[in-house]
């Protein structure tokens, strides 16, 4: 039983196949112009329109024909009333087409579970699924601390317990790289400038619960910089704020739901923050990023279930 995956967020196109074992998994960043932080959503559905035949292509090149069972593909950002963004548009369409073509059934799901699935498959901790725990979707335009109530066959409910109030801790990362002059998404810029430090000067956020606000961070970040802080100490700087805070509001968090942690999302790919939170789940980076991988999981599970 193999099943397909498509996922086109407003930062990535990718394509993912599963068989209940391992997959393939093809993405592409979409084109973002030197020092501008993100594209308009016209933008991004038209980079997908135009990278979703290259991609699926060279996925389908690696699977034997007639030997795909199911379609899965995220149509929105959270399984909320209300969440939407035009970029899923392109991956719905493709996965309808085909699923169509194939006869075969098209299962829908949210970009946020996609992210969770990912991550517990590439850790190796499917055996979460069934279970409740505690999730962190972590990315450039979400920073939340989620409740997941999970079961065996796929299905991933996340409510929301807390996280930032305002700019997401990818936002702040994109904007301080943008200060220093990196190249978008900024992640992997900010990580590697700061990779031989083991201690610096950050700023501590005020954490009330679950939740915290990063708004004013950018100032006190801009404010380092223009006291001549090298590049790698601002990255420093930046990175070590978001990451205490999201250690205080985990450790608030499990003194009332003692239950395991996961880490999702592009920003869960940071160094300094699995090492801060070395006790948690991380999946590897390629699966923490946005990628197809857990919807096509996660329509495997639903397929084997149902």
């Amino acid at each position: 039983m193999r099943t397909v995956g498509f996922d086109t967020s407003n930062y990535t196109t990718s394509v993912a196949a599963f068989d209940g074992r391992g997959g393939e998994s093809v993405s592409r960043l979409l084109p973002v112009k030197t020092g501008e932080l993100g594209l308009r959503q016209s933008e991004a559905l038209f980079s997908h329109v135009k990278r979703l035949p290259e991609l699926s292509d060279r996925l389908f090149a690696q699977i034997p024909a007639g030997s795909v069972d199911a379609i899965g593909v995220s149509t929105r950002p959270r399984a909320v009333e209300g969440s939407y963004m035009p970029c899923f548009l392109a991956g719905e369409s493709q996965a309808r087409v085909l699923g169509a073509a194939l006869h075969v059934p098209v299962f829908s799901f949210s970009h946020q579970q996609g992210h969770v699935a990912a991550v517990l498959w590439s850790a190796g901790r499917l055996d979460l699924l069934g279970r409740d725990f505690l999730a962190w979707h972590l990315s450039g335009g979400t920073t939340e601390l989620l409740l997941v109530h999970s079961s065996a066959d796929g299905n991933v409910l996340c409510a929301r317990l807390g996280g930032t109030t305002d700019i997401s801790a990818g936002q702040l990362i994109d904007r301080t790289g943008q200060l220093l002059q990196f190249d978008f998404p900024a992640g992997k810029a900010l990580d590697a400038a700061c990779a031989g430090l083991t201690d610096g000067d950050w700023f501590r956020v005020k954490v009330r619960d679950f939740e915290f606000s990063l708004s004013g961070v950018e100032n006190q970040v801009r404010r380092f910089r223009e006291q001549g802080a090298s590049d790698a100490k601002t990255s420093y700087f930046a990175l070590r704020t978001i990451v205490e805070a999201v250690r205080t509001a985990t450790k608030n968090a499990q003194k009332v739901y003692p239950l395991p942690v996961v880490f999702s999302g592009g920003v869960a790919s940071n160094s300094m923050l699995r090492r801060r939170m070395a006790e948690s789940v991380f999946g590897a980076p390629q699966f923490s990023t946005d990628n197809a991988m857990g919807i096509a999981v996660l329509t495997w599970l639903r397929l084997q279930n149902n």
